[in-house]
């Protein structure tokens, strides 16, 4: 039972990875004004990070059945680890972080990568299919 959850919570995330890179196709501009708001309030920045360990432990649990383990494990981990790392850093620092990264990414910027994210949440779902 506990796999078959897993199993969902990846392919969840497929999806999941594969909307924003519609939406940084699509409406780069608010994809960007959601990175903004990433870390500015307490609830926002604690909420992020642990809704993000759900599919990083569903990457761990899973990995063993998939088509790709040892990379499933890799990001599991790296996602939990960077995780833990933000729950130390100063939530400040996180949203300048954020802030910055959207300035960064301008929209042209958002359409030329949002195929790469659409590519990795296909890469997710066909692993574990």
């Amino acid at each position: 039972m506990k796999i078959l959850i897993a199993k969902f919570i990846v392919i969840f995330f497929g999806i999941f990875i594969i909307a924003v890179g519609l939406l940084m196709l699509i409406r780069p501009d608010k994809a960007r004004a959601y990175l903004r708001k990433a870390g500015s309030t307490n609830f926002i920045n604690y909420s992020e990070i642990t809704l993000r360990m759900i599919p990083a432990a569903g990457l761990i649990l899973y990995a063993e059945y998939s088509k790709y383990p040892d990379i499933f494990k890799l990001l599991g981990w790296f996602m939990i680890a960077t995780s833990l790392v933000l729950y130390f850093v100063p939530r400040r620092i996180h949203h300048k972080y954020a802030v910055w990264c959207a300035d960064i990414l301008g929209s042209a910027t958002m359409k030329f990568i949002s195929p790469f994210a659409m590519l990795l949440g296909c890469a997710i779902i066909y692993s574990v299919l």
